[in-house]
């Protein structure tokens, strides 16, 4: 093999989660490229968070000459590349990789049972080579996930205890314990050799400015024999041994199997088929019970509900409120789980504080903060789109009380100086040291896009939300003068914004305006959302003009840019340490999820022209393949080749570009 697959091994990831926000990833070639890479990143109840537990697998193979060869990962060496893959593919949304060693064929598939804190790594031999033996050598080092990989390893805190076939690595200063057990059970053997350590250099670390250098500490080897077609299970795991016990992993595997098929039987009809049926498995990714808040879930099922939440991508994020509320309709609506949509807005409606839903719960923790101005906007649409779709009008007679307030609280003043203007009805944020809306990146004291004063998508969102709830007050039996009210304001509010928002020279929209500075003029996505919801605060006239902006400024194949190329801020590549990768993230790079609102916006100014608007959608396909293998990026290059960037795996990217399937199907697949 030679070296130009190194970038191929490298950069494409595979990703399997649980349920509970915990995973396991890696790159397909092998190799540990970054502080997230495990086989098993548990998540475990605070404070810890989520823990990587079991690091890195080392995997040999024997051959029935003796000779010992280690088939799993890759050496790049002088002359090139050592490499056994041969196939790396997904079976049900779950990895597969297919090697070869002097014609001998082993396979290696991931599972992660749900709901559990184990992981599954099973081989089989493919071939009719007798006599061959499996070697496996497990190495740790017990860590937060985002810890850096430098922290010390101190070798002499694990201890290897062994009780029968059952095998537990442990830290003396406490925490997790790392249950390990090979499956079928006879014939294994474990070879202690006193603990090594090994040292592992971490390229994705190292490119991005962040300490590269690690530590893995082994206590030894396990050996089992192989055996045609027989599957032999490592098996890796936080839970209780009875736990881990319940099922076999042939079992497990089955059971997985069978829940993804209930997924996309569940799915709309127009999206059980292709590129979409892998989005509807990848959406189930995000979708998590927060297994460390244990107080919050008990409140939930006292009152007969399940706690539940979004993940906003892989490997970093935790569930932030404004990603759950944009994902919730591709997610949870589109692929059919109306229950736990409707849980996941009842959780959120339990933390409302002061009018606003938490912007994120920091890892491990379990309160959250509350600095957004739009993600609780983004509740009431969220809210909408449910029940648009469900008809469950007792949850949203529930929800009536919160949302009320919701306004309440943002026409007297709320924190972060989050409040209506009675001068003209829009809506006003902003305090020094917090970014609100989505354009968010701050490198210490540097705000890298100040958007305080009166944003352009803030407003659109305001007026939606006024106009949702005056709906919802008349067709609910609500409070007549509460829908007077919000009438009232919805008017004022689309009044100033038509007459305020509005730039002649770029026929388009200011992105902020009442701020420190003149009207900010930057043509950006944001604009977008005054046409693309439900009740759009944009004039119908200046749509198409807006829409002809976006398509020709901002379009790319994977997604919107954050800013159009003629601006002296634009940024054409997101790379680089901390600092310069956050200049570029809201100044030029594609975001994925703008698809949705530019889709929809499009299909306002050409309605029924949904062949045309599927175009939009044309590189995703071959995304799939590419990067992380299933999912789609949080965001790309702004220029050719677009690059993906970001997190590997992003909710709302796949789930707006999951929604657009749907939104843009032919209607005999919608009947399918």
């Amino acid at each position: 093999m030679t070296r130009d697959r190194v970038p191929e091994l490298l950069d494409r990831q595979w990703l399997v989660t649980n349920g509970l926000g915990g995973f396991a990833s890696g790159t397909i070639g092998g190799a540990v490229t970054w502080r997230y890479h495990g086989l098993l990143v548990a998540a475990l109840p605070a404070p810890f968070g989520r823990t990587v537990v079991l690091n890195y697998l080392g995997e040999t193979l024997r051959l029935p000459n003796g000779r010992r060869v280690q088939f799993g990962g890759m050496e790049v060496s002088g002359g090139g590349v050592a490499s056994y893959l041969r196939e790396f593919r997904l079976e049900d949304h779950l990895p597969v990789w297919r090697y070869e060693i002097d014609g001998v064929i082993i396979e290696k598939r991931v599972v992660m049972p749900n709901l559990q804190n184990t992981v599954h790594v099973a081989y089989a031999l493919r071939s009719a080579h007798p006599g061959c033996r499996l070697e496996l050598r497990p190495s740790v080092h017990f860590r937060m996930f985002e810890a850096s990989v430098s922290a010390p390893l101190e070798p002499d805190n694990y201890e290897m205890r062994v009780r029968g076939r059952r095998f537990e690595i442990a830290s003396r200063s406490g925490g997790a314990v790392l249950r390990l057990a090979l499956s079928p059970a006879e014939d294994v053997q474990f070879a202690h050799d006193g603990g090594t350590v090994q040292s592992l250099v971490y390229q994705r670390d190292a490119e991005r400015g962040y300490d590269a250098k690690g530590e893995l500490w082994s206590p030894g080897r396990f050996a089992i024999g192989l055996r045609q077609d027989d599957a032999v299970t490592l098996v890796a795991s936080t839970e209780q041994w009875h736990v881990i016990e319940a099922m076999t992993p042939e079992v497990a595997l089955t059971t997985e199997q069978l829940r993804r098929e209930r997924l996309l039987r569940l799915a709309q009809p127009a999206v059980r088929r292709g590129a979409a049926a892998e989005l509807v498995l990848a959406a189930d990714q995000f979708i998590i019970v927060p297994s460390g808040r244990i107080a919050d879930a008990a409140r939930a099922r006292a009152a007969g509900d399940e706690l539940r939440s979004v993940i906003a991508g892989y490997h970093w994020f935790t569930d932030w409120g404004r990603d759950t509320m944009i994902s919730l309709e591709g997610l949870a609506l589109v692929t059919g789980r109306h229950h736990e949509a409707g849980w996941i807005l009842r959780t959120f409606a339990h933390y409302v504080r002061d009018g606003l839903i938490p912007n994120l719960f920091p890892e491990g923790q379990n309160e959250g903060l509350y600095h957004t101005a739009d993600a609780t906007l983004w509740f009431f649409h969220a809210v909408h789109r449910y029940v648009t779709v469900t008809k469950d009008g007792e949850t949203l007679r529930t929800l009536l009380p919160v949302l009320r307030e919701i306004i309440a609280a943002h026409v007297r003043g709320t924190r972060f100086g989050i409040a209506v203007d009675p001068a003209d009805g829009l809506l006003r944020q902003g305090e020094p040291g917090y970014q609100l809306t989505w354009m968010d990146a701050k490198v210490g004291d540097w705000v890298v896009t100040p958007r305080a004063g009166k944003a352009v998508e803030i407003n659109a969102l305001w007026y939606n939300a006024l106009r949702l709830l005056e709906d919802w007050e008349r067709s609910e039996g609500g409070d007549a003068i509460q829908a007077r009210e919000c009438a009232r304001w919805a008017k004022q509010a689309q009044r100033s914004f038509n007459a305020r928002f509005w730039n002649a020279a770029t026929g388009c929209l200011f992105d902020v305006i009442d701020g420190a500075t003149p009207p900010d003029a930057a043509v950006r996505p944001n604009q977008l959302l005054a046409i693309s919801l439900p009740h759009p605060v944009l004039a119908p006239e200046r749509w198409a003009a807006v829409v002809r902006v976006a398509e020709r400024e901002l379009v790319t194949p994977y997604g919107l840019r954050s800013l159009a190329r003629t601006h002296p801020d634009y940024k054409a590549n997101y790379q680089g340490d901390l600092r310069a990768r956050d200049a570029a993230y809201h100044q030029g790079t594609v975001w994925t999820w703008l698809i949705g609102p530019f889709i929809d916006a499009w299909l306002k100014v050409h309605p029924g022209n949904r062949a045309d608007a599927r175009k939009f959608l044309a590189a995703f396909p071959a995304h799939l393949s590419e990067a992380c293998v299933g999912s789609i990026n949080e965001i790309f290059d702004a220029e050719p080749p677009f690059r993906p960037r970001g997190c590997i795996a992003q909710a709302w990217s796949v789930a707006e570009v999951l929604r657009c399937y749907a939104l843009t199907a032919p209607e005999e697949e919608g009947r399918a």
